[in-house]
């Protein structure tokens, strides 16, 4: 076991000195939110690192602990670029320092410690219990940073008998309900006709780490009003996966309870809300072949009788249409109207046609779409973000991916750079953050502990 000239722990009372000390209160008017904060990330993959991400864009400073010579496994995920790396994982990353350390190894996980004692948040996604099997949990760590707000991401949260399980996002999308009420109904049964239909993305894994990105500013909120009271207090985050999910499903849970309605797919539309759905165009001229779809949302009450004025049907308006509750008993007849009128103009047409109306539509686009759209391009929504090797020596490109939102006034949202090469920082942080010497850095890199 490789040891330093000299060791790496100190007493309770220097650590808990150095917590309160070492996070910069330096900040100045150009400052985004969430400067001074320190984060330290030790999830991988989405849930996890996409609250790093939230928060780095904010102005947080996220130090991304990674296992040497592999990294994070989101590096090799999906489409690969000219040097790689994927191109989502230089997103996620982004404005984040990568360190390369091995949590398998005690030394590495030493280092770890230390540096959470000098920061404010540790976000982690492992399976509930790895951290304290570390030496890393709360119990661990509070003695010596009594302010450590820990965000913990996990498919069912940290209690409770599903705990222990293994979580992914497609799992607690299941459990949660939410596949259940996506794909086609079956006529008969109302459920579901064959599987779920999946959104081509790790949307728990997102939503769960919107929710952690957002606890871990309400901890830090609450960590600022203990302060002032004279508390040095912190707190763990809990964020399940399955909860997360469990917060987009709107009215299910208490119609359930006070119906009796167990809600079923409903493939385009939306169960009890008419009209809003997907209406087939005709094919657009430069590409014949494909499918045109357009989706319209018309539910609002003076909405809905516009839309009948559009598509010439002013026939199905007056008191049997006039509120939603009445349109719903009316559901296939007013779906016919609107897409009998759509069916024979193609989607720029109903577009125009709608868009004058004030009625709200859209194409439904592609990621080309996307990034070729005015208002997208209008709004800053796609930014170019250099990717340079940072400073490995390849030749450099700018990398597409999505800005940082909310928007808030008066706050540059640029990111500052792509995600980093792995184990790009580490010698950074361990002499900057902890102050190891150029020699200690180059033993621990020789006895494999750091990268």
């Amino acid at each position: 076991m490789f040891k330093l000239s000299r060791p790496l722990s100190t007493t309770k009372r220097q650590l808990c000195r150095a917590s309160l000390s070492s996070i910069s209160t330096n900040q100045n008017a150009d400052d985004l939110p969430l400067s001074g904060v320190r984060v330290l990330e030790l999830g991988q993959l989405i849930a996890g690192p996409f609250a790093g991400q939230l928060l780095g864009q904010y102005g947080a400073e996220v130090i991304k602990i990674e296992a040497p010579k592999v990294g994070d496994p989101l590096r090799v995920w999906r489409e690969l670029d000219v040097d790689g790396t994927s191109p989502w994982f230089r997103s996620i990353a982004r404005n984040k320092r990568s360190a390369a350390v091995d949590l398998r190894k005690p030394e590495g996980r030493e280092l770890v410690k230390r540096l959470a004692i000098k920061s404010d948040v540790i976000i982690e996604n492992f399976k509930p219990g790895t951290l304290e099997k570390w030496g890393l949990g709360p119990e661990a760590l509070h003695p010596y940073n009594p302010s450590l707000i820990f965000t913990r991401v996990s498919g069912y949260g940290q209690t409770g008998p599903w705990a222990p399980r293994p979580g992914y996002a497609s799992v607690c999308e299941a459990e949660s309900g939410f596949r259940y009420i996506n794909g086609f109904p079956d006529p008969e049964t109302g459920g579901l006709s064959g599987p779920p239909v999946r959104p081509n993305i790790s949307l728990g894994d997102s939503v769960a780490g919107l929710h952690a990105a957002f606890g871990t500013v309400l901890a830090l909120l609450a960590r600022r009003e203990k302060r002032k009271q004279g508390q040095n207090k912190g707190m763990t985050v809990d964020v399940s996966i399955l909860e997360s999910m469990l917060n987009l499903m709107e009215g299910i849970v208490p119609e359930y309870d006070r119906k009796g309605k167990i809600r079923g797919p409903s493939g385009s539309s939306v169960t009890g809300i008419v009209p809003t759905n997907a209406y087939p165009c005709l094919p657009d001229i430069e590409a014949p072949t494909v499918p045109s779809y357009i989706v319209i949302g018309a539910n609002g009450d003076s909405i809905y009788n516009r839309l009948m004025q559009v598509v010439e049907r002013p026939d199905l308006t007056g008191p049997a249409y006039q509120q939603n509750h009445h349109r719903v008993e009316r559901q296939e007849t007013i779906e016919q109207a609107i897409s009998a009128w759509t069916t024979r103009r193609t989607a720029e047409e109903v577009i125009q046609a709608m868009t004058a109306a004030g009625v709200p539509v859209g194409r439904v686009v592609t990621v080309k779409d996307i990034v070729e759209s005015e208002q997208v391009q209008a709004r800053g929504a796609i930014k170019d973000v250099w990717v340079d090797g940072n400073g490995s020596g390849k030749a450099g490109w700018n990398l597409k991916m999505t800005g940082t939102f909310p928007v808030l006034e008066g706050y540059d949202s640029q990111p500052k750079w792509a995600g980093p090469e792995l184990g790009h920082h580490t010698d950074e942080v361990m002499m900057d953050e902890l102050g190891l010497s150029s020699e200690e850095v180059a033993k621990l890199r020789d006895a494999g502990i750091i990268g």
